[in-house]
């Protein structure tokens, strides 16, 4: 047969795709219609080409954003260059097929499910041969369900293969070539950001404040409520990454996410944050039920941040600002102590200050590539002005609140030289301007509490202020 005449059938969802469409377009509609989204899952009673069906009505997904294989590709625009029909043939529901058929503008025909009809597996098989004949055709998939296809096809390639699909084809005797094969491993430790878990030492504070270094029992409460914390953040994370898939995808850094690259497949993010929640619950349960309270309002406002506030102006850098300062208040209850008014003050107005200096690092970030308005955000470069002239003073009000407490009756029962303490205002009002103007020059981490804890001279002036306290004391 001339081989010009022998199709290249190409699968869409973790082939094409680095990513499952059917994912995509359940996750876009619990965010935009979570309503008629519940309603769509009684779809499946139906059959699954009905609740794709009904999920494509529900949501637009944008094709242009999807994480395309450039492996996938390559081999395509190749078979294209020689004369070769290219068919892209899924299991996907047709209106998603053919946007993106058409958006990359090279397949010859397009071959997917529709209401009545889910097109895997035998029922895929059975269309290729009934077009090309048995091994008339070459197929490029990667799951399971796609050894049904590659019995029939005359070549078999497999990219990105799920587990089990090489041992099933060795098993099968199906001579296959492997394009790309990856591990989700790495992945799966960047999904749960655990870099991001510096910002959870913020629960040692109350600890440090009220000189409860030197207690075992307060160290070992102190230590559960940060793994408590981190496991629950990262399943936040996870959380927010779903929601936030094209968003992701046009950000310059955050394109490179895990779940928006398709490093990860969707799939695995319920699991995750399913497991995460229950060890960060447990770990929690081990406390105290008032830190399990102040962790369950932490799980919440970070999911109602994830859905909502984050692109609501204002309401997004109070929230953040507040889930710091619910850090803070987890560590007081993890060691039984009360949350002091100064301690809370005090970090209110700091991370009022850190919260509004994300969004500055964001939107200076967006005008040096060009951009105008932050994704899946409430602000663009026009705020930028406005952003820094919020976020300095907060932090400012932050040495306002220390300075008050040092001249309050509580400071002299835990400071024998508490006129030291003085010394940390004007090292806080340094770091303050410093960290602000490293911003301004575009070189703050999108978020400032991780770059403040790398960062060398914060690193040498925290060192200065945790000196002079002791010193103090």
């Amino acid at each position: 047969m001339d081989e010009t005449a022998i199709p290249l059938c190409i699968d869409l969802d973790g082939t094409l795709v680095r990513t499952d469409l059917l994912a995509e377009s359940a996750l876009r509609a619990i965010k935009e219609q979570p309503v008629a989204a519940l309603s769509a899952g009684f779809g499946l009673l139906q059959g699954r080409a009905h609740f794709k069906h009904r999920l494509a009505g529900l949501v637009d997904l944008r094709v242009d954003l999807l994480p395309y294989h450039p492996a996938v590709l390559a081999l395509a625009a190749a078979a294209k260059s020689a004369g070769r029909p290219v068919v892209l043939v899924t299991a996907a529901n047709r209106k998603y097929a053919q946007q993106i058929a058409l958006h990359l503008g090279f397949f010859d025909a397009v071959h997917a499910s529709d209401e009545t009809t889910n097109l895997a597996a035998d029922a895929k098989a059975g269309l290729l041969v009934q077009r090309y004949g048995e091994g008339g055709f070459d197929y490029v998939a990667d799951a399971k369900t796609d050894v049904a296809v590659w019995r029939h096809a005359r070549r078999a390639v497999v990219v990105d293969p799920q587990a089990g699909v090489l041992s099933g084809l060795v098993r099968l005797n199906i001579a296959h070539e492997v394009l790309s094969q990856r591990s989700p491993v790495v992945g799966l430790l960047r999904a749960l950001r655990p870099h991001q878990w510096l910002k959870n030492t913020l629960v040692f504070l109350p600890l440090l404040a009220a000189h409860l270094y030197l207690d075992p029992a307060a160290l070992l409460g102190a230590g559960l409520a940060f793994v408590s914390f981190s496991l629950t953040a990262s399943a936040g994370y996870i959380i927010n990454d779903l929601l936030d898939l094209d968003a992701d995808r046009q950000h310059a850094r955050k394109r490179g996410r895990p779940f928006a690259c398709g490093d990860l497949p969707l799939i695995w993010g319920p699991v995750l944050i399913v497991l995460l929640l229950a060890g960060g619950g447990v770990t929690g349960a081990l406390l105290s039920p008032l830190f399990l309270l102040v962790l369950l309002t932490y799980f919440a406002t970070t999911l109602v941040y994830s859905l909502y506030l984050k692109r609501q102006p204002t309401l997004d850098v109070l929230t953040l600002a507040g889930l710091y300062t619910l850090r803070v208040i987890g560590g007081t209850a993890a060691i039984g102590v009360e949350p002091s008014f100064w301690l809370l003050a005090f970090s209110m107005f700091l991370f009022l200050s850190l919260a509004y200096l994300k969004r500055y690092a964001e939107l200076e970030t967006l005008r040096r590539d060009g951009g105008a308005w932050a994704a899946g955000r409430g602000y663009g470069v026009r705020d930028l002005e406005l952003v820094r002239e919020l976020g300095i003073p907060a932090g400012y009000g932050a040495v306002l609140v220390l300075a008050l407490y040092i001249n309050s009756p509580q400071v002299g029962v835990l400071y024998n030289h508490p006129k030291l303490i003085w010394l940390i205002c004007p090292l806080l009002l340094y770091w303050i301007a410093r960290t602000w103007t490293i911003a301004h020059q575009g070189l703050t981490h999108d978020d400032p509490l991780v770059f403040a804890i790398a960062d060398r001279g914060s690193q040498v002036i925290l060192v200065v202020c945790a000196l002079i306290l002791w010193l103090a004391t």
